[in-house]
């Protein structure tokens, strides 16, 4: 099991490729994940925001678990697979399941659409947390619509069963909150604000970006750890244009046409409602990265 003290460092949540009629493409699979087991990282994320949750079933969750823990073998490499729902007992389920299936951890999205109550939050956090695998607290405003206050997220965080956070609120002001006298790690999962994350106290982060460059994601986060803020600032300082772009349009889209484009995977193909990037973005795209890969190998 997955706890505290290895909730650092970069972890990346993985995508999930599909075969042009639909069906999940374990070959492509397969090169995609190994090629990110040759970096240093930290951990993986399965069924995020970046593995396109939504319209993949759990089914299909239970079988990439599978072929990433084949495909892992004997490395003891953290496994977080995400479990939340809006729908409690959906979400305790899936939990009990992941637990089953080789999960080191869960990542449980505060629940979305309905709009609960924070007593109802809490208490949804409180069930999926008694399961009795570690839970981290996934907060993003901007896909569930709700903000959780900075004294919901101490409680939520003061379960037992939760281990920290992953953090996309954008707000430098809530990692400083939290990282006062906390005693929970936070991961920060909002990719164009990470460097600054670190600095005010972020212990890594949970980056769909850190798909492409992982290196210097590494990198990063090494030399803040180390207090060396200011050189941290200019590795990431090279990696801006390419989050930019990487966000532009709804992720994973403009994340999977690179790895496409990189022969990791062998098309971009998403589920609708997601849908391919423009050709405007594939044209910008093509500056940002000769720059960046000049500078990053």
């Amino acid at each position: 099991m997955l706890n505290e003290q290895q909730l650092h460092g970069i972890y990346v949540p993985v995508i999930t490729p599909f075969s042009q009629d639909y069906e999940l493409d374990l070959i492509s699979y397969q090169r995609y994940v190994e090629n990110l087991l040759t970096h240093d990282i930290q951990g993986l994320v399965i069924n995020g925001t970046t593995g396109e949750a939504p319209t993949v079933t759990w089914e299909e969750v239970v079988r990439l678990t599978g072929e990433t823990r084949r495909i892992l073998g004997k490395r003891q490499l953290p496994l977080v697979i995400g479990t939340g729902t809006n729908d409690t007992v959906s979400s305790v389920k899936r939990t009990e399941q992941a637990a089953l299936i080789g999960a080191n951890a869960v990542l449980v999205v505060t629940p979305y659409y309905s709009r609960p109550s924070i007593e109802g939050i809490m208490e949804h956090f409180r069930q999926v947390s008694e399961v009795g695998i570690p839970v981290i607290l996934y907060e993003v405003p901007s896909r569930t619509g709700i903000r959780l206050p900075v004294d919901a997220i101490r409680r939520i965080m003061d379960l037992p069963g939760v281990i920290g956070m992953k953090d996309s609120t954008s707000s430098t002001e809530l990692m400083k909150e939290l990282s006062q006298n906390r005693s929970k790690p936070v991961l920060c999962g909002d990719d164009i604000h990470f460097q600054e994350m670190l600095y005010h106290g972020a212990s890594g982060g949970i980056l769909a970006s850190a798909n492409v460059n992982t290196e210097a994601y590494i990198r990063m986060y090494q030399l803040a750890a180390q207090g060396d803020y200011f050189r941290s600032e200019l590795e990431f300082e090279v990696l801006i244009p390419c989050i930019q772009k990487l966000f532009a349009e709804s992720n994973p889209a403009p994340l999977k046409w690179l790895l496409a484009k990189q022969g990791l995977i062998s098309n971009d193909t998403l589920r609708l409602p997601m849908a391919p990037i423009s050709e405007e973005l594939k044209l910008s795209f093509e500056k940002v990265l000769r720059n960046l890969f000049f500078h990053t190998r």
